[in-house]
């Protein structure tokens, strides 16, 4: 395997080691924040905290752009039922009645990839082998499915953790390492099956913030993936 300063010229000077560990800070942070809106209904602390947030007016990614533009529009029309509005949003969007397997977008996997949809098929099997690879099982707080959105996005945020704190320590080779496998499980599992998810949340949701989730998980995972291939590729 080729080292990391072999596939990226990042170690050359302190301020190019600082950007590069912001990034893998972002990521985390972000992949934190997408575990979790998918997870529950928002509360009023962590509507706060995504009222501060300081939102780009271009960030390269069109999907991305749009999911800003809903969310800021969001956030300025916030009234006192907001949250009770979003709770029943959310229920829509991804619980439904249970009547019938297409009237919700079920953030599983095995929903989308399955070959029925319905849950605990193949695909679950797969990421829960992701998981047990890495050392993980899926959180205790967390009671669904091991294919459930949340979880493997949580499941990308400890290894992009990892990642930060092994670039932080100097251990080039095992940040190079779990990327990698950031990089694989995004390929053969989240890219595979997000856009098909985050489609039926824009056809299920009545607010704008699960149509900005929707946008934003979607172009987030299009921009790391351009962040992956663009650090592992070969000089």
């Amino acid at each position: 395997m080729s080292s990391f300063d072999d596939r990226v010229d990042l170690l050359s000077d302190d301020e190019a080691k600082a950007a590069f560990e912001d990034a893998l800070r972002a990521r985390a942070a972000s992949y934190a924040m997408l575990q979790r809106l998918f997870a529950k209904e928002l509360d009023q602390d962590y509507l706060d905290q995504m009222t501060s947030m300081r939102l780009k007016a271009s960030t390269g990614n069109d999907k991305v752009d749009r999911a800003y533009r809903l969310l800021s529009s969001f956030l300025g029309s916030r009234w006192e039922r907001t949250l009770t509005e979003l709770a029943v949003d959310y229920s829509k969007v991804f619980i439904g009645s249970g009547k019938s397997a297409y009237e919700a977008a079920y953030p599983f996997e095995s929903v989308y990839l399955g070959e029925e949809r319905r849950l605990m098929q193949e695909p679950r099997d797969e990421v829960l082998a992701e998981y047990r690879a890495a050392g993980l099982a899926k959180l205790d707080s967390f009671l669904d499915c091991e294919d459930h959105v949340a979880a493997e996005f949580e499941f990308m945020r400890v290894l992009a953790q990892r990642t930060l704190e092994g670039y932080r320590a100097g251990e080039a080779d095992r940040a190079v390492e779990l990327l990698e496998v950031q990089r694989r499980f995004i390929r053969e599992h989240l890219a595979r099956w997000l856009p098909k998810l985050s489609a039926d949340m824009q056809k299920f949701a009545q607010s704008d913030f699960y149509r900005f989730l929707a946008l934003y998980s979607e172009g987030f995972l299009e921009t790391d993936s351009e962040f992956l291939d663009d650090v592992l590729e070969e000089n």
